[in-house]
């Protein structure tokens, strides 16, 4: 008999990290090894269970999901990581698929396909929601403006709608001294300092229209 599927399930809300569970037992051929609910737990389980499979909600405690992808994936290089989560934004998909995840799966739709892409990264293949694949597609990103990384720009933008640094970290799923990085950073490249010089900038470039702050 072939060795099972083995799984870490790393998701901060135990009812779901329950119903995920009894969705993956179901497969004969998955074996859920451990339960994580925060991201030093699910690194902890990484390292110590060796599994062939993570699925890492995008939205858990202890920092940044999409920080922590490449790290996860340079300490256990045989372990895919399947991304579960909420945001159907493709900026999200994109941004956890280029960290280092193999799928990319909405919670909405755990039901019909986190077994199918459990199973395609434990075969070295990845896995895209449908949909979201489609917009990925149909809206390429634009190239960043004046050397500003697409992180940066997403935090520009942000500010430029007058989030705080603790609301943009929250939305992008960052920690706020990260935030506070970037946007000491987004200043330096542009010779910008107040707000206003930044929500100027934004206009200018399109990155946020005048009925939108």
């Amino acid at each position: 008999m072939d060795e099972p599927i083995r799984i870490v399930l790393a998701d901060d809300h135990a009812v779901v990290r329950k119903g995920l569970r009894l969705l993956l037992d179901s497969e004969r051929d998955f074996q859920v090894v451990a339960e994580a609910g925060d991201l030093e737990s699910a690194r902890r389980y990484v390292r110590g269970h060796h599994p062939a499979v993570l699925v890492l909600d995008l939205n858990m405690p202890g920092g940044s999901s999409l920080e922590a992808i490449p790290a996860i994936r340079e300490q256990a290089p045989d372990t895919q990581i399947v991304v579960l989560t909420m945001q159907q934004e493709p900026v999200f998909a994109r941004r956890a698929l280029g960290a280092g995840a193999i799928g990319y799966v909405l919670k909405e739709a755990a039901d019909d396909e986190l077994v199918e892409a459990v199973r395609r990264a434990a075969a070295g293949e990845s896995y895209l929601n449908p949909r979201l694949g489609a917009r990925l597609a149909a809206e390429p990103p634009p190239g960043p403006p004046d050397d500003l990384s697409e992180r940066e720009v997403d935090v520009l933008r942000l500010i430029a709608l007058g989030h705080t640094n603790a609301e943009i970290a929250e939305r992008l799923y960052l920690s706020v001294r990260t935030v506070e990085t970037h946007r000491a950073h987004i200043q330096q490249k542009l010779g910008l300092s107040s707000r206003a010089e930044l929500v100027g900038y934004a206009l200018r470039r399109g990155l946020i229209s005048e009925g939108s702050r």
